[in-house]
């Protein structure tokens, strides 16, 4: 709202200062003043260079709002945007970005606009204990400068990104899995744990979600469920903690360790299960 009212008030002091008048605030009068473009673009640069994302971002708006079919003006639009990214305003250079990918679909740069929308989301992603909404938006987000540019550096390392947030959500199931679990609700926690075997396979929740799956499906006395899920966290993830407790856990014996009997019991019979 109060960029709003900003926006409009210096509207109409520019209009009225073109015909001639002024606009007054109480008794401080305020007068639209026209620069070069290059000496308006140049100003918001030598903001951005001492970090004052705030002013740049006004002056680069105000290189646009001064010379809008000017070239300056379509890369002062990109740096506006990314001043507000600087500044924390997340949401405002969203739509900084999108304005840009709407008005210069061609530009050279357009890719960057892109990186840049996926940025103010992906910058938000929240602790695995709050809503998730924005990792979502972050995902999409990423998802399309990967497959728009995928050989470029943006697309490439979105695609990294990516995988960070993919693991963030994975984590988030995990969460509300072991909350369910602690509380008994088995069924309830079997399903978050499978979301995260089938949806997150590449992430590094798998293990503990097959450990888990294991003794939900234990304490509800579905044991070849168990012996199965058990057997498949061997076969892939030999090496982990979770391999041990899972081996532990289907031994009876929480001394036991996986390593002591790899060719007796449960996990002679993977080769069946694969």
């Amino acid at each position: 709202m109060r960029h709003s009212v900003v926006c409009c008030a210096m509207a109409m002091a520019a209009a009225l200062a073109l015909s001639g008048c002024g606009i007054f605030s109480g008794t401080k009068k305020d007068t639209y003043i026209e620069q070069p473009v290059d000496k308006l673009y140049n100003s918001a640069m030598s903001s951005v260079a001492a970090e004052n994302w705030d002013k740049a971002a006004q002056q680069f708006d105000e290189v646009d709002r001064q010379h809008p079919y000017s070239v300056w003006a379509t890369k002062a639009q990109l740096m506006g945007a990314y001043a507000l990214y600087q500044d924390n305003k997340y949401d405002q250079s969203v739509v900084s970005a999108d304005r840009f990918i709407q008005l210069h679909p061609g530009n050279r740069d357009v890719a960057y606009a892109y990186y840049l929308k996926a940025l103010d989301y992906y910058v938000q992603i929240a602790d695995v204990g709050r809503d998730q909404a924005v990792t979502q938006q972050a995902l999409a987000a990423l998802g399309e400068v990967a497959k728009r540019f995928p050989d470029s550096r943006y697309g490439r390392d979105a695609a990294l990104k990516m995988q960070l947030a993919i693991d963030h959500l994975a984590g988030k199931e995990m969460e509300i899995g072991r909350y369910y679990e602690k509380q008994r609700y088995y069924l309830a926690a079997i399903n978050r744990y499978r979301r995260v075997v089938d949806l997150y396979q590449t992430t590094t929740h798998v293990p503990e979600a097959l450990e888990r799956l294991t003794e939900c499906y234990t304490a509800l006395g579905l044991h070849e469920e168990a012996r199965k899920t058990a057997a498949v966290l061997g076969y892939n993830y030999p090496g982990s903690k979770w391999y041990e407790r899972s081996y532990a856990l289907m031994n009876g014996d929480s001394t036991a360790t996986a390593s002591s009997d790899h060719g007796s019991g449960w996990l002679s019979d993977v080769a069946g299960i694969f």
